[in-house]
């Protein structure tokens, strides 16, 4: 992934305090040029990663991508042969030049992608693997590219990214290019009958809602000819998995193979599948182009442009095998060593159910002890700690200094007393905005997205523009307020707004800013956490709304929802563990104070698998419901924790649906020493049957409601006696 040194080391200074980081560095500058390579030959090539071989081909002494599969694998069958516009390895098509497709709101045909002249490979081991370099040339622009393929350990699983740089003397306009292309993943005629597109709907308080479509439902007709639509699905802004997860699982279900794929980034992508018009059934996998993202890239004589990464690989089987390869993938590739994603402490959060922006010291000092005593390990002061009783805490933001009247005493005596108790401390923050009404509004127009010579609003608030050196210094000095004077070891990195085209000052484009920002901003926290190592910080956009790991390689934890409902959140915990690591995930275990112990030990149960985000009124609780959240705490400290770190997900009931209140839902976790099963009882039957389960699977938790496991038939039975119940089983 980008490293803060990389990606300083691309940065270009302007007078206004802008860096234009328009390409990204994941490798080494000595490594960006071209190297001799000997004469290039011709001839079909295959590479093999771990599991899985690429095919390629030529037409003429251009190359052409032909399958990616797992090893042993034959192709499927009839499917066509490398044409002009079929096969193309890098998808790029440039301004003034002519799309050598009928290709409509598709990405095809693009030129001089068609073009290129293959010009040879180059391999080279690395710390986890190795890396390939596809090098080839368009004589006529003078532009030079060179295709990525990284392996990880022993993964199916290859990050890909595309560079183009300008060997030539005119600048060239870049209207797209692609991360990665898949080629025939079925046959021309057969693609409605064989494939089987996994694709998750991503939106406020309902995340990760994962649908399993033919081709036609998502808008992929096979019209007897070629289409001119494709099944196409992105996101366009800061918020990057707004309306989807950068995220694409394909299967073919007569292979009895899957492909699958993350974007990943933190601003605005693009992918889609579809046919050209010789037939052949593709996938294009990208971040921010022209047509979707307003992303046109002027590209000066010796510069270079760099794609945002993409994961894509192969498995024998399906959705499952699938998810299990990316869980491994983004474990050994993305996942920092650092402390928190290691201990996984439990953390309590005061906003959910409980002050939801209005804390005061009288307030939170009965729900420290309380959260201590119940055996949380970090205390967080959500929204509203630096804005004074008279302001909403929304509008408020910015100059992020505690509030006077809210903390009589200062900030600083319940920051005490969180310590005091044997917790870490933590606080909300919304770095990247600043409210309209906020002393710094005033800063220059230089601090904030732009666009048709205006600040960009988004309620009620200016979005800040991390190329600017001022604004990263400036932040910079609010961390170290908050970690160095406030002695706080966690934040809480909201963002509730939503950047959309971008801005276009000192930019090619609003897209083109937009990903000079999106860079800028991982550099900075590449930089916050290199200063503050031990610090955790939570990735948080309204819940899920920047659920990727481009911010998740660099970031600790993931908030998962705003959701209020604790009845509806299973249904995004489940879809969720197909997209974010467990040891990342957050999940909300919000206690009622007019719950029972049924609502108590559900809502441990949402989180129980994951990272617990505990909230509510603990020191009001019934004493019935407080010794729920207590044994719930303890037998995740104890016995689920220790697993989590090497734990992948499977789905006995399959994927849910937040829309279906009656059916079960259930999510199993399996590491190498141990197997855990969250089972819901919803609104429907009070037996739910879970297949090819381990019948010697015993309720672990809760102990002492009355539920019942019974092994039957080809797996195990759970009885629940009412309503709205949940347990967790282990073997």
């Amino acid at each position: 992934m980008l490293t803060a040194t990389a990606l300083t080391s691309s940065l270009k200074a302007n007078p206004e305090g802008l860096a234009a980081a328009g390409r990204s560095a994941n490798r080494n500058n000595d490594e960006s040029s071209q190297p001799v390579l000997p004469p290039p030959v011709y001839e079909p090539f295959q590479w093999a990663a771990p599991g899985v071989i690429f095919s390629f081909e030529f037409l003429d002494k251009r190359l052409r991508s032909r399958t990616v599969l797992p090893a042993g694998v034959e192709p499927p069958r009839d499917i066509p042969k490398p044409t002009a516009i079929s096969g193309i390895e890098t998808s790029l098509h440039c301004t003034g030049e002519d799309p050598n497709d009928h290709h409509g709101l598709k990405l095809t045909g693009g030129t001089p992608g068609a073009r290129l002249i293959y010009k040879g490979k180059r391999e080279v081991p690395t710390p986890l693997g190795k890396r390939l370099s596809i090098y080839q040339t368009d004589p006529d622009l003078g532009l030079e590219v060179e295709s990525v393929y990284e392996t990880f350990a022993e993964l199916p699983v290859v990050r890909r990214s595309s560079r183009v740089t300008n060997a030539g003397r005119q600048t060239v306009g870049i209207e797209y290019l692609s991360s990665a292309m898949l080629y025939n993943l079925a046959p021309p005629r057969r693609f409605e009958q064989e494939l089987l597109i996994h694709f998750a709907q991503n939106t406020w308080q309902a995340e990760a809602q994962w649908r399993a479509v033919k081709p036609s439902r998502a808008g992929f007709i096979d019209n007897g000819n070629f289409t001119v639509s494709p099944a196409a699905f992105n996101s366009v802004g800061t918020w990057s998995t707004q309306r989807y997860l950068p995220m694409g699982v394909v299967e073919n279900t007569e292979l009895g193979v899957t492909w699958f794929w993350q974007i990943e980034h933190n601003g605005t992508w693009h992918w889609e599948l579809a046919n050209t018009q010789d037939k052949a059934v593709y996938a294009y996998i990208g971040g921010p182009d022209e047509l979707h993202g307003h992303a046109w890239k002027s590209l000066k004589p010796g510069d270079s442009y760099e794609t945002v990464p993409a994961a894509v690989g192969c498995v024998r089987g399906g959705f499952e095998e699938a998810i299990d390869a990316l869980t491994q993938y983004r474990r050994t590739a993305c996942l920092r060593p650092r402390t928190d994603t290691r201990h996984l402490p439990v953390i309590f959060n005061d906003y959910m159910n409980c002050l939801e922006g209005d804390p005061t010291t009288a307030k939170e000092m009965p729900l420290i002890d309380a959260a201590a005593a119940a055996g949380c390990e970090y205390f967080v002061i959500d929204a509203g700690w630096y804005a004074e009783l008279s302001e909403n805490w929304w509008g408020s933001v910015g100059a992020w200094q505690p509030s006077k009247t809210r903390w009589p005493g200062g900030l600083q005596l319940v920051l005490d007393r969180i310590r005091a108790k044997g917790m870490v401390p933590g606080l909300w923050l919304e770095p990247e905005v600043i409210g309209i009404n906020s002393p710094l509004k005033d800063k220059p127009d230089a601090w904030f997205f732009q666009r048709h010579g205006k600040r960009v609003i988004d309620h009620t608030r200016y979005l800040l523009d991390l190329r600017n050196k001022e604004v990263r210094a400036y932040l910079h000095s609010v961390i170290d307020r908050m970690v160095g004077e406030y002695k706080v070891g966690y934040i809480k990195m909201d963002y509730n707004v939503d950047g959309l085209e971008g801005t276009e000052y000192l930019a090619d484009s609003p897209g083109q800013g937009l990903l000079e920002h999106n860079r800028a901003l991982l550099s900075w926290l590449d930089e916050v956490l290199a200063r503050y190592p031990e610090l955790t910080i939570e990735n948080c956009g309204s819940g899920g709304g920047r659920m990727e790991y481009a911010m998740l390689s660099h970031l600790q934890l993931q908030s998962s929802s705003d959701q209020e409902d604790y009845r509806l959140y299973p249904a995004i915990a489940v879809g969720e563990s197909a997209a974010v690591l467990p040891e990342q995930l957050a999940i909300w275990s919000y206690q009622l104070v007019k719950g029972d112990p049924d609502a108590a030990a559900f809502n441990l149960v949402n989180a129980m698998l994951f990272r617990i985000h505990q909230s509510g009124h603990l020191a009001e609780l019934s004493p019935e419901c407080l010794a729920q959240v207590k044994a719930g705490l303890r037998i995740y400290k104890d016995e689920i924790r220790p697993h989590i770190g090497a734990a992948v997900p499977y789905y006995p009931l399959g994927m849910p649906d937040i829309t279906d209140t009656d059916s079960p839902i259930s999510l199993g976790m399996r590491s190498p020493r141990s197997n855990f099963i969250a089972v819901w009882r919803l609104q429907g039957d009070e037996k739910v049957h879970l297949p090819k389960v381990d019948p010697k699977m015993k309720i672990l938790y809760p102990a002492d409601l009355g539920i019942r496991a019974e092994s039957e038939g080809d797996g195990v039975s759970l009885i629940f006696p009412r309503k709205m119940m949940a347990c967790i089983l282990t073997a």
